[in-house]
């Protein structure tokens, strides 16, 4: 199978996750043509250009929510959605609340400090960061510390799930642009997402990712 977009997007990298702790080999490859625009075999995977998209065989499908319910149903073991409607309710309300709150949070941050200035070569505006990381984030690290599992347990049920790896991985965002969590004010969210970004499914990306970003731009 193959997963066209970068691990450097925090939906990416949940699927390249997903698929790691099932055990599912996915071939990454970047969306870009050679001059830089969408490659035909993305847009025909994924034709509003959604990142990341899928290619399994003569079957194509976009958006990182609808890939890692695929990849449930034809991998069902081990099950990192419950079929329990509770826990599966859980799992989901993570999902969408890392996808929506807390990816468009550090989108604010990560686009005017790396993507603008990086790959776009355009200037970012810090200050939009700044205000991003000051404002919007607190109060959505508030809740994730009171939801934040202790150390062996996780956010639903007594295993890991979906809704750890969505959860946790775009903290590694905030990683690469050195955004502050206060760990004195934040303890269960710094080790709860310290100990899940460690898991070889997403520390192999996040490790790539920071080599990748020290470089100098070519």
């Amino acid at each position: 199978m193959i997963l066209y977009g970068s691990s450097l997007s925090p939906y990416t990298r949940k699927v390249l996750a997903f698929a790691g702790e099932k055990g599912v080999e996915l071939e990454l490859k970047p969306t870009g043509g050679a001059l830089g625009q969408p490659s035909e075999e993305f847009l025909e995977a994924s034709p509003f250009r959604k990142m990341p998209a899928l290619r399994d065989g003569d079957y194509t499908l976009a958006d990182s929510s609808a890939i890692v319910h695929y990849l449930e149903a034809k991998h069902p073991e081990p099950a990192l959605i419950p079929a329990d409607p509770k826990l599966r309710g859980k799992v989901i309300w993570f999902e969408e609340f890392a996808d929506t709150v807390l990816v468009s949070c550090g989108a604010k941050i990560f686009f005017n400090l790396i993507v603008a200035p990086r790959f776009l070569g355009m200037p970012g505006d810090p200050e939009a960061a700044r205000q991003a990381e000051l404002n919007d984030l607190p109060p959505i690290l508030d809740y994730v510390e009171r939801n934040a599992p202790g150390e062996g347990e996780y956010l639903v049920g007594d295993r890991l799930t979906l809704a750890d790896l969505a959860v946790a991985g775009p903290f590694a965002n905030f990683r690469h642009t050195e955004t502050s969590v206060d760990p004195e004010r934040y303890p269960r969210t710094v080790a709860y997402v310290e100990r899940i970004l460690a898991r070889p499914s997403l520390a192999q990306w996040v490790e790539r990712e920071a080599a990748f970003l020290a470089k100098e731009p070519a």
